[in-house]
């Protein structure tokens, strides 16, 4: 996480709507995003899952109906969800939620490339062995 300087991009505001499970976050200069709380559970800036090197990530499986109970405030820099999963750890400092907002469409699009990989399922509960990779199995290389 990067500190704060005169670059970093500050939102000022952020909404939580419960019903869609959106979070939404506006900024001085009229840009907005609107990032999905499974989204956010599955891009958590936490070590638990990131790791604490390159290779170390933890694919989160099964956050399609996560919710987000609250959000804490971290000084005046970063936010912490806390997850209905349990998931508290995250936090998601001003320049990691600027960067998760405007790569979102990449960044998703690449996970639900490694979720097919991996035969693993958005949905809670779902047995790996009844999901359908995208990619029949075998070998060759994937892209990332």
């Amino acid at each position: 996480m990067a500190g704060l300087d005169e670059t970093t991009k500050i939102p000022t505001e952020i909404k939580l709507h419960q019903k869609s499970r959106i979070l939404e976050m506006s900024f001085a200069d009229g840009e907005r995003f609107e990032l999905s709380y499974e989204f956010l559970r599955v891009f958590t800036p936490s070590a638990e899952a990131r790791g604490h090197g390159p290779g170390q990530e933890v694919l989160q499986v099964g956050k399609r109906e996560v919710d987000i109970e609250r959000i804490e405030p971290v000084g005046n820099y970063a936010i912490r969800p806390v997850f209905s999963d349990g998931h508290d750890s995250g936090l998601y400092s001003w320049d990691v939620l600027y960067n998760l907002g405007s790569r979102r469409d990449q960044l998703w699009q690449s996970y639900l490339e490694r979720l097919a990989a991996a035969g693993a399922s958005r949905d809670p509960g779902a047995s790996p062995a009844l999901v359908t990779p995208a990619k029949p199995a075998g070998g060759g290389c994937s892209k990332h």
